[in-house]
């Protein structure tokens, strides 16, 4: 009998890793609602609103960061585009927000406030549907995911890969960015979208709104991470880093690469996307900056800082370069570029494998200094494990 997928996913996950998880979700789910909303302005350990949209925000970073790492750190696919799914997932939500707003704009109109100062008399008719919730969140997974597919089978299949795919993907995101900054595109121009009111008739400003969109992203991050490790432990996440270390062997062996690739890249581009959703009410403005290809190579350096192919590493990259981002910018503005740059030239060369790396190595340093203590008891031999070629049907015809 074939095991549940319920029951395979849970058993893929250490217990460790299920201590920390319940750890997490006490922290997302009992402390910071307490924190925010029960204790007091005054109180030592309350959570200001401040602190809850700011960790929101850097949780929707964590699960693009995750996104990245399935491609780059488990598919040897860089990617200097990520920004753009990720966007394009905050602009799906973001009109459903600028729908919800109503006659609240500062027009008094029912369009959009963008729209009425440009004179539209009308929505495109891409905006069709744009109030309806449901209709909001499948743009936010279709959209990313139909232009990953679409790319992403089109340039695999022509086997672009290494910098000419990172290129490709950076021009991509360039082109999309110039294209939103348009305001005949009906995406708000340089503006973008911005004065949100309300999600499904609630304030989007309360507190109550606030940790509910808190929850929400540490669940989809908890949802991500256990998702992530259930692929990459599998026979398909054998498989991808086979494609990484030597796409060559693989084909010859019997494997097509470009459906490994495409479901990983259009996975991967579909978490972004409903990490841009999230993460669009929580700051409050979505705009084609977000585009910037700045932004993209900002996501692979938070992967590079916390160690590629290790998914919490990936979490805590983009956690330290975040919380060093919010206060930099504060404090020292001007430096946070050169800052950026400098921590990823001492990646690079020192800690090519990121925070996780420099972790093993300090544990390593504290393992039992003598041979009689550092050898384990002799076990049994055990065979490699290997990547075999999928059945074919002369190899069943002959099984059988």
């Amino acid at each position: 009998m074939r095991t549940p997928l319920t029951v395979r996913l849970f058993a893929k996950l250490p217990r460790a890793g299920w201590a920390a998880l319940a750890l997490f979700a006490l922290f997302a789910w009992v402390w910071v609602p307490v924190a925010h909303l029960a204790l007091p302005a005054d109180h030592a350990l309350h959570l200001s609103s401040y602190w809850v949209s700011l960790l929101g925000k850097i949780l929707c970073y964590m699960v693009v960061a995750v996104a990245m790492d399935l491609i780059w750190g488990y598919a040897g696919i860089l990617s200097l585009g990520h920004g753009l799914f990720f966007a394009l997932g905050g602009y799906a939500f973001g009109m459903y927000l600028m729908r919800q707003i109503g006659r609240d704009g500062s027009y008094g109109a029912d369009l959009p406030d963008f729209m009425v100062f440009l004179d539209w008399k009308e929505l495109p008719w891409y905006w069709t549907g744009s109030d309806s919730f449901l209709w909001a969140l499948l743009l936010v997974v279709a959209v990313p995911g139909l232009l990953a597919w679409v790319f992403g089978y089109f340039a695999f299949r022509s086997r672009i890969k290494g910098v000419y795919f990172a290129i490709i993907t950076q021009a991509l995101t360039y082109a999309a960015m110039l294209l939103f900054f348009r305001n005949e595109t009906g995406f708000g121009g340089n503006n973008g979208f911005t004065d949100f009111k309300r999600i499904l008739g609630y304030g989007i400003t309360t507190p109550e709104m606030r940790v509910i969109l808190f929850a929400l992203s540490a669940a989809l991050l908890a949802g991500v991470l256990l998702l992530g490790r259930y692929l990459v432990t599998s026979r398909f996440g054998r498989v991808l880093t086979a494609i990484r270390d030597a796409e060559s062997r693989v084909m010859f062996i019997g494997y097509n690469p470009l459906h490994y690739k495409l479901f990983i890249w259009t996975l991967s581009a579909v978490l972004c996307g409903l990490a841009g959703a999230l993460y669009v009410p929580q700051v409050g403005i979505i705009n084609p900056s977000e585009m910037s290809p700045a932004n993209s190579i900002e996501i692979a350096v938070w992967v590079a800082v916390g160690g590629r192919g290790t998914l919490v590493g990936a979490v805590l990259g983009a956690g330290i370069v975040n919380l060093a981002k919010s206060w930099f910018t504060v404090s020292f503005p001007e430096y946070w570029p050169f800052f950026l740059g400098f921590l990823f030239i001492a990646v690079t060369l020192f800690l090519p494998n990121g925070v996780i790396g420099l972790w093993s190595k300090l544990r390593g340093r504290h393992a039992p200094a003598t041979e009689e203590e550092a050898e384990p008891a002799p076990a049994p031999a055990a065979e490699p494990a290997v990547l075999t070629a999928p059945p074919t049907e002369s190899t069943r015809g002959a099984a059988a």
